[in-house]
């Protein structure tokens, strides 16, 4: 589970009674989808004809482009984590990620699954020895391209929901 129980407001978009602007919602779908797609190589080396898990990641830049409905991109999210159903290991996190990515859309929250889902791809697919300087990378590159308009809320967020996303945003 990734999501908290009380859903944090500013997550939640102004239509909604929260404080997230359409402009930081994008923001944040577009680089959840960036870490989605840093990983997609790890599902792709395994079912280089399954193309669900790099489909989502385009149809979350198509939600950020208005080119598709919220209801799409939720819909979407489902068919994109099908995908990990049918692998594991590294693989199996990669369509998650994504899956998270294009869950953006629905429920912003979802950007820091994507994320964190990265991050155990690359866990995964590394030796037991190099598991957390793999992390440790992976987190700092996400950081390195968080864009400074969301910079702050997503490294809240991550320090806040740490524990619930495995750990994975110590760096």
């Amino acid at each position: 589970m990734i999501l908290p129980k009380i859903r944090d407001k500013r997550f939640i978009t102004v239509r909604r009674g929260g404080t997230l602007t359409d402009e930081d919602h994008h923001l944040l779908a577009i680089w959840a989808a960036q870490c989605a797609q840093h990983v997609l190589h790890y599902f792709e080396e395994v079912c280089p004809d399954d193309d669900r898990p790099r489909r989502g990641i385009e149809l979350t830049q198509a939600w950020v482009n208005g080119e598709i409905s919220m209801k799409q991109a939720h819909n979407a999210a489902f068919v994109t984590n099908a995908a990990a159903r049918d692998v594991s290991g590294a693989a199996n996190l990669a369509a998650l990620s994504a899956g998270q990515a294009v869950a953006v859309a629905h429920v912003a929250a979802h950007e820091l699954g994507a994320a964190a889902y990265a991050i155990r791809a690359v866990m995964a697919a590394t030796s037991e020895d190099n598991k957390e300087f793999a992390r440790y990378q992976e987190c700092q590159w996400q950081r390195d391209i968080l864009p400074e308009k969301i910079r702050d809320l997503v490294i809240d967020d991550q320090h806040l929901r740490n524990e619930l996303c495995w750990f994975v945003f110590n760096c």
